[in-house]
């Protein structure tokens, strides 16, 4: 049996290994169940290079192999510490049992290895088994990485899933997850040459190990700062995507708004003195569109999220949105849905409502439309928007604002778009659908 030295040390490498095994597991468990619940799962799918088996089983199994290794651990420690079967055999068991819980893992973390060598150094003194096991442990650490994998197989990496987050809680994440391998790597490099003194190990083997380790620790820390650099790449990337959204929000939202007013005021314009009870009725109508249009508009900066769609379905949405713009101009607009009892996800619906909203903004505006028709059908597994004016029309297609933003929008969710000014215009978007069911 060992000293209680030698005993304390392993019990915090084990400790710390440990501690690594369960917040690889349970983060990417929990990283994955919060993607689901954000409902972004599909684009999350398409970002990454594959993903967990069964993440919630991987718990459990994790778990239980460390609860092999424990027990192991005991064997040799209180049962047999003099029976060189039973050490080599143990030891050949941790070794499996590492590798194993490493592929669980999707060799995200291959630290454990580190406990294996502990424990040949520990239990075997000065034997050519003793050597061949640190031999084959030392190349599974190097062989075990992720970056070597990654190579050939396709694997799951714990980097994608804390880019899901935010930077601030990226950046503690990280800080956690590589101050885990620091510590433990800090704790076997201890450990090893308290093992190595006390077994009156020479001081060459020392340095050729801390050497070795001191380098491991510095691959670690570049990883660190490369992880850092890139968090900060995907902040910048991120702050920008969230402008591009606000300025459609705006554009959409104000270029409605204007819309109905410019084509109201024409309207009293024309009638004014003819019908001056008409035209006070239509200003009145205009004021209370502006108003809304206002109210609209700090909801866009602060929500991103058409006020409408807040309070009805996606097609009470839209048949509002068809009234306000018919009492405001002289255009006839007509509205049919073949989907009507379809849920979709929220960005679609946002995606949906502002392509309609800036298809009939473009016809009132450029194309001088008086009819509109916009159409809803689905398909196998898509939804395709029509919307066709009667406006002039356009030879050449030069996308403006609002155009170019129907194509983003319409991109974002994986669809497609096309635009014909040959007959009035008419804009045709194909958006694939994640998930429908019908309202209950």
């Amino acid at each position: 049996m060992q000293g209680k030295r030698f005993v304390y040390f392993k019990i915090l490498l084990t400790a710390i290994n440990l501690i690594a095994v369960m917040f690889v597991t349970v983060f990417i468990y929990v990283t994955i169940q919060r993607i689901c619940n954000s409902y972004i799962a599909r684009e999350f799918i398409n970002t990454v290079d594959a993903l967990p088996w069964k993440p919630y089983r991987n718990i459990i199994i994790s778990v239980s192999l460390f609860g092999i290794l424990i027990f192991s651990f005991i064997i040799r420690e209180f049962i047999y510490p003099n029976n060189s079967k039973a050490v080599y055999l143990s030891l050949l068991i941790d070794f499996i049992i590492s590798i194993m819980i490493i592929g669980i893992l999707n060799f995200n973390y291959n630290g454990i290895l580190f406990l294996v060598i502990a424990n040949i150094i520990t239990y075997t003194k000065g034997t050519k088994g003793r050597y061949l096991l640190m031999l084959i442990s030392v190349m599974s650490i190097l062989i075990a990485d992720y970056e070597m994998i990654s190579i050939n197989f396709r694997l799951y990496s714990i980097n994608d899933y804390i880019s899901f987050y935010d930077s601030t809680t990226q950046q503690y994440l990280l800080g956690f997850y590589n101050t885990i391998i620091s510590v433990n790597i800090l704790i076997f490099i201890i450990y090893c040459i308290y093992v190595i003194q006390n077994q009156r190990g020479t001081i060459d083997e020392v340095n050729k190990l801390y050497k070795q380790l001191s380098k491991a620790n510095e691959d670690l820390q570049k990883a660190n700062e490369q992880l850092k650099e890139y968090s900060k790449i995907t902040e910048k990337m991120g702050e920008t995507k969230e402008r591009n959204r606000l300025a459609r929000e705006i554009h959409d939202t104000i270029g409605h708004t204007l819309t109905g007013i410019a084509a109201g005021i024409d309207a009293c314009i024309t009638m004014v003195e003819k019908k001056p009870k008409e035209t006070k009725k239509q200003l009145e109508l205009i004021s209370r569109v502006t108003r809304e249009g206002i109210n609209e508009i700090r909801r866009s900066v602060n929500e991103l999220r058409p006020d409408a769609l807040e309070r009805l379905n996606l097609e009470s949405a839209i048949h509002q949105m068809i009234i306000e713009i018919e009492l405001m101009t002289n255009t006839h607009i007509y509205f049919e849905s073949d989907v009507k009892n379809l849920r979709f996800a929220s960005d679609e619906e946002d995606a949906i409502y502002r392509v309609i909203q800036e298809s009939l903004t473009n016809a009132i505006r450029h194309g001088k439309a008086t009819q509109i028709w916009v159409h809803i059908k689905g398909g196998e597994g898509e939804i395709i928007l029509t919307v066709k004016d009667n406006g002039i029309g356009c030879k050449e297609m030069k996308q403006g604002f609002g155009t170019k933003h129907i194509v983003e929008r319409i991109k974002m969710l994986n669809g497609t778009v096309e635009f014909d000014g040959t007959d009035g215009f008419t804009v045709t978007a194909r958006i694939p659908i994640r998930w429908g069911e019908e309202y209950d």
